[in-house]
């Protein structure tokens, strides 16, 4: 078997220095374009590959973010992972993904998992791992939750959007288009879930319908709820608005004539749905990218913790907009 080639076969091959081709490699301004391209053809020929490892030990980092998801199934959670992988990429580093299928023990264990791969952070989209679990990783490296609001967990920084900001979005749309009858379907008990019920329940007191206020399931029956004189219904997230809406039209009910229905994260999937779903917009690029950003900041010596709320807005499409039922 050939030895695997080194920088000093490049630089024999390219005619240069050693130092030149490390340079040159890792995309230092300094080197001339020209140069580079020859360093480049050299390394190529040769078949030379970048020892990571090697590199990672001499510096004292990996250049890897790990990630860790609650699932893959819902879209809200894939699109901030996108926003986490270009703004990582750009600052030259890779992306360790995992997922723990919403089992507290997986999470945990995948948790150690990359910590013992000595990931330089942690990006947390999930609001399955105790706060115990997330203060010790922090202990070993910087780790920032996004979407979950926390309350003091030291060297933990987060990246929320305003979820009952959002709710009272939704409810003050409704009852501007004339519904007085609005329910809130919801199937959690997370930390965000929670925010969200609470911002639907003040909105509704605030609109004095404080005795329309109704939570219930994902599960409920649509047909029941139009039965009882409900008008409107705030769904917790957009996977829970997008079985309404089916089954709404199993029931041949008319959306949004007899029922008005609103999501909430505004996932790709919104603009795409019969009808297409009015949702509370979160900024899910920016909420990833604006962790990998808080993470570079804690690599650079930030030793305070930093909590980003962002604004979210509501995205008005088909499944609202209409007459409300006389």
């Amino acid at each position: 078997m050939n030895p695997r080639p080194t920088l000093l076969d490049v630089a024999a091959r390219a005619g240069v220095s050693k130092s030149l081709v490390s340079l040159a490699l890792r995309g230092d301004p300094g080197v001339s374009e020209r140069t580079r391209e020859r360093i480049r053809r050299a390394a190529d020929d040769l078949g030379y590959r970048s020892n990571a490892l090697a590199r990672s030990l001499k510096q004292g980092r990996t250049m890897l973010v790990g990630v860790v998801l609650s699932s893959l199934d819902n879209p809200y959670h894939t699109e901030i992972v996108t926003g986490v992988e270009e703004a990582a990429d750009t600052a030259g580093f890779s992306v360790l993904l995992v997922h723990g299928s919403r089992d507290r023990g997986h999470l945990a264990r995948h948790l150690d998992t990359l910590l013992g791969l000595n990931v330089d952070g942690l990006v947390v989209i999930s609001s399955w791992l105790e706060e115990e679990h997330l203060r010790a990783a922090a202990r070993r490296a910087p780790v920032v939750m996004v979407g979950r609001p926390l309350g003091a967990v030291g060297g933990v920084d987060t990246v929320t959007n305003d979820d009952a900001r959002g709710a009272a979005l939704a409810v003050d749309h409704l009852v501007a288009l004339g519904r007085s009858r609005i329910a809130h379907v919801s199937g959690s008990a997370r930390p965000a879930g929670l925010a969200r019920r609470a911002g639907y329940e003040a909105a509704m007191s605030r609109h004095g319908l404080a005795e329309e206020i109704r939570v219930v399931g994902p599960d409920v029956a649509v047909a029941d709820l139009v039965a009882d004189g409900y008008q409107g219904v705030f769904a917790r997230n957009d996977v829970e608005a997008f079985d309404l809406l089916d089954r709404a039209h199993d029931r041949g009910l008319r959306v949004p004539e007899e029922l008005a229905v609103v999501g909430y994260d505004d996932s790709a999937l919104a603009g795409r749905a019969r009808p297409r779903l009015t949702s509370v917009h979160q900024p899910r690029g920016r909420m990833g990218a604006l962790a990998v950003e808080l993470l570079l900041e804690r690599l650079g010596g930030r030793g305070e913790d930093r909590h980003e709320v962002l604004a979210p807005r509501l995205v008005v499409r088909g499944s609202t907009v209409g007459r409300p039922p006389t």
